[in-house]
């Protein structure tokens, strides 16, 4: 067993507003022999997901922020290259945080790794997209927080990303009436391929009142549910536009993530009382125990032809941080990944 060299990216500064390129640092690593314990990975597939602006700032939240100039952590697949532990063999697929890399070496626990099934059917990408992460919050949030039930009129905003279309597809599979948002007609396109049933067009709509029309022409009855991926106008819309005690899932907020000062809230919340409504903002990993249940109906809708997905690649560690400020400026249909071998 021999030491391997990795590229890895570290934080080289905090990000004011939107991340730019000099705010990343791109080192040269070794991942060592592996030590009693520890096993040695080489990175294929890396995951840049939206959350991962928050840890970028210097505060407290439900994890806890990067730190200057330390290699940056999120989801990754790969295979391990050397084993000094008794439950992974070369050759294994692994999935862990510790992305942002091309190979790594360390306790399967300190990188909350994972070995994968390699029966799936699956490709490996999917594991961190439609079969992950983005699938099980998709998956805990419409059916768990959101509380869905069959006949249920649900939007969904960031409807073409990795979250959104897989809320869509689920409520369809649920027997629900669907309206989405995404930016463009090309990606309205895609969302009313996963079974949409109106998707609207929010750069389009231009402002406040031209998307609040669209959302009320689309469901003139009203919503139901409402699971958030956006924020700002979309949820202000969503309260403006809900029936009475409709249920809203809070997912992100991904409009506001780049906020240098904070931004009024919406001016209707005082409808949240009026109309009983229910807002619960939620964090996949408190929902964990969903994890069998989710494997096994997500695999069985892929294979069924129920559920579609789309991935946007961008090839080589280098590009990590284009895909990661990419998703702020929605360049990637479904999930953005980062292949690296």
């Amino acid at each position: 067993m021999t030491a391997i060299t990795s590229k890895d990216w570290a934080l080289a500064k905090r990000p004011v507003g939107e991340p730019q390129t000099d705010d990343f640092a791109l080192q040269t690593n070794e991942a060592p022999a592996p030590a009693a314990g520890q096993i040695q990975v080489r990175n294929t597939w890396m995951s840049v997901d939206p959350y991962m602006r928050g840890r970028m700032y210097d505060r407290e939240s439900y994890v806890p922020p990067f730190q200057i100039g330390e290699v940056l952590q999120g989801g990754a697949v790969g295979r391990v290259t050397a084993s000094n532990h008794p439950d992974y063999a070369e050759g294994d697929l692994v999935q862990s945080m510790a992305g942002w890399r091309e190979a790594w070496t360390a306790a399967p626990e300190m990188v909350m790794a994972q070995k994968l099934p390699g029966d799936t059917g699956l490709p490996d990408s999917a594991f961190l997209g439609i079969a992950g992460m983005p699938g099980l919050t998709a998956y805990a949030g419409i059916l768990r927080v959101a509380e869905l039930k069959e006949g249920d009129t649900v939007f969904v905003s960031g409807a073409a990303g990795a979250v959104g279309s897989a809320v869509v597809q689920i409520a369809k599979i649920k027997g629900c009436t669907v309206i989405g948002s995404a930016g463009g007609a090309e990606k309205c396109a895609i969302v009313k391929s996963l079974g949409a049933d109106e998707c609207i067009d929010y750069r389009a709509a231009g402002d406040y009142q031209g998307l609040l029309a669209a959302l009320k022409a689309a469901a003139p009855k009203g919503i139901d549910v409402y699971f958030d991926n956006v924020g700002g106008d979309h949820f202000q819309a969503a309260i403006e536009a809900a029936r009475p005690f409709a249920r809203m899932a809070i997912c992100g907020m991904i409009s506001q993530y780049n906020d240098t000062e904070p931004r009024p809230g919406p001016n209707n919340v005082i409808q949240i009382v009026g109309k009983q409504l229910q807002i619960r903002g939620f964090i996949v990993s408190t929902h964990a125990d969903m994890l069998p249940d989710f494997q096994r109906d997500m695999v069985g809708w892929i294979k069924g032809g129920q559920m579609k997905f789309e991935e946007t690649v961008m090839e080589g560690i280098e590009n990590a941080p284009n895909a990661f400020m990419g998703l702020f400026s929605g360049k990637n249909t479904g999930k953005m990944l980062v292949k690296l071998s």
